[in-house]
């Protein structure tokens, strides 16, 4: 099993051969109920084989096409379950992935894979970098929505006395205290002012934990830099305002997890750090759908499907709002840019919800993934144009 990515999006977009059958499935992970895995699983392949033989493939060679996804189907493979299964098969490519959402029960056979169900997961507003800090050990982490999984992160010190004695070795015994390059104008960050009348052991102290933050964000800003991904902080509350007067990555987010985090797992800081981030993410999309109905009326938006589909293959899209919970069914004909839409599938129909959306990321226009209750005025469709 392969981690989903961007890259990985990227691989199951850029496959060019023909038919790409894509396979959802929810699954259950403990009690009765997970009994029913494997049976969802074996009636989705038997509807793909049935799929298969109306596009007129033989019936032996859609078995022979659908072999590596059956053979999945073992003790083992049922006994490591996430929320959800995603299976993509074509000639040349096999992928399946166990995923931390839940998906509706979905077959899709076609020329291109349907991955419309991903974008909610791998959007990059769902994406935020944690690093956990304390004197004795540091630890760097990526998260989503969904999950918080440690990164490497090159030249990061494993501690303060490691981060110090490095300093010493190119410094000398003078420990230089640099300057921050954040400034004040970060709208994440407000920095922390821990300066004042002190005992000269204390002050000593402050700059070595200020040259240890300085040798620690310099580590961070290297990994990190261009990004625009918000990076949240979790430690003891003192090392909050020095690690600011440090900190040079400009998305630094005010509020951070107080507490001896050096000794919570991965699942307590996500469960800590999710809702500290996820109004940012909120925010951003509740800006798109006001942008969306300011410009209402303007010529400069539409929810009508068909434009929006075509307007998408000549890059006119700028944000698209579409409903992760709904299809629309149909064929577009990139020659004469016309739509026909259709109440249920036909042969070789495809999801326009689907084709819309990734057309857009491939255009560089920005997904926003939602509920259909959450669509702007309930629309089917929604989209802001460049022009």
């Amino acid at each position: 099993m392969t981690i989903l990515s961007h890259d990985q999006l990227k691989i199951l977009l850029d496959n060019s051969q023909s038919p790409c059958i894509s396979l959802y499935i929810p699954m259950q992970k403990a009690g009765p109920e997970i009994r029913q895995n494997p049976i969802r699983f074996k009636n989705l392949i038997r509807e793909a084989e049935q799929r298969l033989d109306a596009m007129g493939m033989r019936h032996t060679e859609a078995v022979q096409f659908l072999k590596p996804a059956k053979e999945l189907d073992t003790t083992d493979f049922w006994e490591n379950q996430n929320k959800g299964l995603a299976i993509f098969i074509s000639p040349q490519m096999f992928r399946y992935y166990r995923l931390p959402m839940e998906f509706q029960e979905l077959v899709f056979v076609s020329n291109r894979f349907h991955v419309k169900p991903l974008l909610h997961l791998i959007n990059s507003d769902g994406k935020f970098y944690l690093l956990a800090l304390s004197q004795k050990d540091i630890r760097f982490f990526q998260g989503t929505g969904y999950s918080l999984d440690e990164v490497e992160v090159e030249n990061m010190p494993r501690s303060m006395n490691e981060a110090l004695m490095e300093d010493d070795i190119q410094k000398g015994v003078q420990h230089r205290i640099g300057t921050s390059r954040g400034g004040t104008a970060n709208p994440f960050q407000q920095p922390g002012d821990f300066h004042g009348q002190g005992s000269p052991d204390r002050d000593k102290r402050q700059e070595d934990i200020l040259q240890f933050c300085h040798a620690v964000d310099k580590a961070v800003h290297e990994k990190i830099r261009g990004d625009n991904t918000p990076l949240l902080l979790a430690g003891v509350e003192y090392l909050f305002p020095i690690y600011q007067e440090a900190n040079t990555y400009p998305y630094l987010v005010e509020q951070g997890i107080t507490g001896n985090t050096a000794v919570m797992k991965p699942e307590e800081l996500h469960q800590l750090a999710w809702p500290i981030v996820e109004p940012l993410f909120h925010q951003n999309q509740q800006s798109a759908i006001k942008l969306y109905e300011q410009l209402a009326g303007t010529g400069t938006t539409s929810s009508d499907v068909k434009e929006i589909v075509s307007a998408t293959y000549c890059q006119r899209v700028d944000s698209m709002f579409v409903p992760m919970d709904r299809q629309i069914w149909g064929k577009f004909n990139p020659d004469t840019m016309t739509v026909d839409l259709h109440s249920e599938p036909e042969p070789n129909d495809e999801d326009m919800l689907d084709l819309a959306a990734i057309q857009t990321l491939i255009n560089g226009g920005k997904v926003y993934t939602v509920h259909s209750e959450q669509m702007p005025n309930g629309a089917p469709l929604a989209a802001i144009f460049r022009y």
